[in-house]
């Protein structure tokens, strides 16, 4: 049965993989770095603390950093557990993928889908209540995880597993956060 999961897993991958072509690869791994998200992340930052005010966002951000290193710590122990390795290094697809970027370090699973949709949780229920249209969050992990499939270095399942990992810490640290910091009912 996991065999088949895993077959499928690369079946899926060399379909998404295949979609890319030379003319984006340089957007694609634009995307993939964290720090050219710098202005969406600013902009977050500025509307969550018109709303929640300089002490809470303080808090907010402090809860923000051990979110992501959690999950980047989360991420790299389950790497080193499965040991699986990326689609670039895998020898049954490496030749049959497109490999814009290549990676060492093992596949499962994706911290960049785990850490980017944890923050994207964590920060929409705080400020669901103050912003109609603040969904459009989601777009950020959406993008952001799958360059990692369209440069070669992760599996869908990599990115799904990422996905549950990261809601989960997300909806954790927002309970923690609205029992500490804003001291109310959660959800």
């Amino acid at each position: 049965m996991l065999e088949k999961i895993i077959n499928f897993d690369k079946v899926v991958f060399v379909y998404l993989n295949g979609l890319g072509s030379e003319t984006f690869d340089g957007l694609w791994l634009l995307i993939t770095k964290q720090i050219n998200w710098t202005p969406l992340f600013l902009l977050v930052f500025y509307l969550l603390q018109k709303k929640i005010g300089w002490k809470n966002f303080l808090y907010y951000i402090l809860f923000i950093s051990v979110l992501i290193v959690i999950c980047d710590q989360t991420a790299n122990l389950f790497k080193e557990i499965f040991q699986r390795l990326r689609p670039c290094n895998d020898p049954e697809i490496k030749d049959v993928i497109r490999i814009v970027k290549s990676s060492d370090t093992k596949s499962f699973f994706s911290g960049h889908a785990t850490s980017s949709m944890a923050t994207a949780v964590f920060t929409y229920l705080i400020m669901r209540k103050h912003y109609k249209h603040i969904y459009l969050l989601f777009i950020f992990p959406l993008i952001f995880a799958y360059s990692r499939i369209y440069l070669g270095l992760h599996y869908p399942i990599d990115i799904l597993t990422g996905y549950v990992v990261g809601a989960t810490f997300g909806v954790v640290f927002y309970k923690l956060y609205t029992k500490y910091v804003f001291k109310t009912k959660v959800l």
